[in-house]
């Protein structure tokens, strides 16, 4: 797939297939997704909060949002909640989500990482595991829907396929370490590779563990003090072409060591991370690979807690059909939309657009 990258969010959302049956078809179908989508970004959490907006919107925002004309008068005509939880459920997750993502093409890296939406959990169906792809400056690619009764590594190519990964570093962590997704990456992809090494690969965790650290001297101090805490970070990286680990396209292991100190209560807490790089010393310093690492992590914050925090995403109870993963996807479109537009806290950035619930969204979105 060629990302769209140069065409408005209206235009890429005409390359979507429309699920509905073409007899009774009354709301144009992209439309209904723009009011979705407006109303997450006004701080929408619910079918019912996305229907409230839309029958609250005046006239101006239906004529942008493209909305159902009726009558002599040109009347816009806003779609209720049923339809938009309707064509919601139905929409193709994977397209909206590859769609209203950001073009990975000159990223320095992307993260992976997944997220069960608990609240989707419904009886015997257990809860909508999503697996996401995001830039290491936080903007989310895509997402997939893990199928029940397997696990996020059977999605890992399908996530990743449909785009230009050519020169970027792909970090993720020790569930996806496997050979045949590091083959993908570098051979498939041409791009490159940072994986997590934990107990799930113990040989290949034995021989990383059992590696000459002590004597490397290219290694690399990083201390930070934030959330209530103080944390140095020793990042060792040793070159192991020659040393015969069984693992494709490996050039260098790393070794991350991070030390904690709560300054609240002085606990201090100590661990010790491994993973391995197609990267060899000359692409990526000791410093590049611990920047890399912390790529990793931040997708855990700059996604996931906000979704959950924000968007209260865990205690959603949209459980049918694909609502979790389209809503989810509505979810990140949103944080796309305002960080790029200076809001770097998403709570205070929604609380803004919600003064202007009608106007705001809409130039976010680029709507016109």
């Amino acid at each position: 797939m060629t990302f769209p990258s140069r065409l408005a969010l209206v235009e890429r959302l005409r390359l979507l297939p429309d699920p509905r049956r073409r007899r009774g078809v009354r709301h144009p179908f992209v439309a209904v997704l723009l009011v979705a989508a407006s109303a997450v970004v006004s701080g929408a959490r619910s079918y019912t909060a996305i229907g409230q907006w839309s029958a609250n919107a005046p006239q101006h925002a239906l004529a942008r949002l493209g909305a159902r004309v009726v009558g002599s008068l040109s009347v816009r005509l806003a779609p209720s909640a049923a339809t938009i939880r309707r064509i919601v459920g139905l929409v193709r997750p994977g397209g909206l989500a590859d769609l209203t993502g950001a073009d990975p093409v000159g990223s320095d890296s992307v993260a992976l990482d997944g997220k069960a939406a608990r609240g989707s959990r419904n009886g015997q169906t257990p809860a909508a595991h999503l697996l996401a792809a995001m830039t290491g400056d936080g903007r989310t690619v895509t997402q997939l829907r893990v199928p029940d009764k397997t696990n996020e590594i059977t999605c890992f190519a399908a996530l990743l396929a449909p785009f230009d990964l050519t020169g970027v570093t792909v970090t993720a962590d020790a569930l996806h370490t496997h050979r045949a997704h590091a083959r993908f990456l570098v051979d498939e992809k041409k791009a490159h590779c940072l994986l997590v090494v934990k107990a799930n690969q113990p040989e290949l965790h034995r021989r990383l563990r059992s590696l000459p650290w002590k004597d490397v001297t290219a290694r690399r101090y990083d201390r930070e003090i934030g959330h209530g805490r103080r944390e140095t970070r020793v990042t060792r990286a040793l070159t192991v072409t020659d040393l015969g680990l069984d693992f494709p396209d490996a050039a260098q292991a790393v070794r991350i060591l991070r030390h904690r100190t709560d300054r609240t209560t002085g606990t201090v807490s100590r661990q010790t991370v491994y993973a391995i790089t197609d990267l060899s010393s000359h692409q990526a310093s000791p410093q590049r690979l611990g920047q890399l690492a912390r790529s990793q992590w931040t997708i855990e914050n700059r996604l996931h807690f906000v979704r959950d925090t924000t968007f209260a995403e865990d205690a959603s109870k949209i459980r049918t059909g694909h609502g979790p993963e389209s809503m989810s996807t509505l979810r990140n479109l949103a944080i796309n939309a305002l960080c790029p537009a200076g809001h770097r806290n998403i709570a205070a950035g929604i609380r803004h657009v919600s003064y202007e619930p009608f106007t705001r969204p809409l130039d976010l979105l680029g709507i016109v």
